[in-house]
């Protein structure tokens, strides 16, 4: 496995099977080495605020990368609030909630927006993984996910909840082409 980092110091995972290649995201020629034989390839490059449309631009760069090495296989994180609310989301969410945080959100959402435009736009097999807020807890493997939508009423996830959830939906066939929601 090889992880690309912008800075390596912000990721404090360290094992014998995995390398890490320090490159700029939004140059594929920096990004194709981390590529060159990959069955699939997981971005969980977060939209920012501060860093105007780094999400979209780093998945332009992928998707040249991938079409130059052949990869077909592409599972990118986005959020709730940049697809529509499931008809059974609670009332809560639908009103109050969600139109929140897409309102404080909004930048970083209009870039994820973008990201998810150029995967439909592309011949890549994507999947968009969507999760509500990130926390930093362990692994329960306990999460709910909607091929197709979002999970209605979901607040929250672990981040290796999510990593879990990115690494079986790149094998599943059901998830190709498919947004996925993913909750407790």
């Amino acid at each position: 496995m090889t992880a690309v980092v912008r800075d390596p110091a912000r990721l404090p995972v360290r094992h014998e099977a995995l390398t890490v290649l320090t490159a700029e995201v939004a140059d594929p020629d920096a990004v194709r080495p981390a590529l060159d034989g990959a069955d699939a390839v997981l971005s969980a490059l977060a939209a920012s605020r501060r860093q105007g449309d780094i999400a979209s631009t780093a998945v332009r760069s992928i998707l040249r990368a991938m079409a130059e090495t052949g990869t077909r296989r592409l599972v990118v994180v986005s959020a709730v609030p940049v697809g529509p609310l499931p008809e059974d989301e609670p009332l809560l969410g639908k009103v109050l909630l969600v139109p929140m945080v897409r309102r404080a959100f909004r930048d970083a959402y209009a870039d994820l927006g973008v990201l998810e435009d150029e995967l439909r736009r592309s011949e890549t097999e994507w999947t968009i993984v969507r999760p509500p807020r990130l926390l930093d807890r362990p692994h329960t493997g306990h999460y709910r996910q909607r091929i197709g939508g979002n999970v209605p009423g979901g607040r929250s996830l672990s981040r290796a909840d999510l990593a879990h959830a990115m690494l079986a939906l790149a094998t599943e066939p059901a998830a190709v082409r498919a947004e996925v929601g993913v909750s407790y």
